[in-house]
């Protein structure tokens, strides 16, 4: 495996951005649901909770394989 100029391998690296692209991204959905709910559009709203709770799956899943590559060889030296 290749380890880029971060010390961490490319799928690390992958994990890591897509761990936090969902994390931020449960975070605004928040807003989003309140703005649907203020609005008095509740399947909207609905929709909303539904991809932050999928997100939020997201990111426990790569919290999962990050702790699985957690001091591998395969993870790169930044891990180790």
């Amino acid at each position: 495996m290749a380890t880029g100029e971060t010390g961490f391998d490319d799928v690390t690296f992958d994990l890591i951005s897509v761990q936090y692209h969902s994390l931020k991204a449960g975070h605004d959905y928040g807003q989003y649901v309140r703005d649907a709910r203020n609005a008095g559009m509740d399947d909207i709203a609905s929709f909303f909770e539904q991809v932050m709770s999928e997100d939020s799956e997201r990111a426990r899943r790569c919290h999962e394989f990050l702790g699985r590559l957690q001091g591998s060889a395969a993870a790169g030296p930044a891990t180790s």
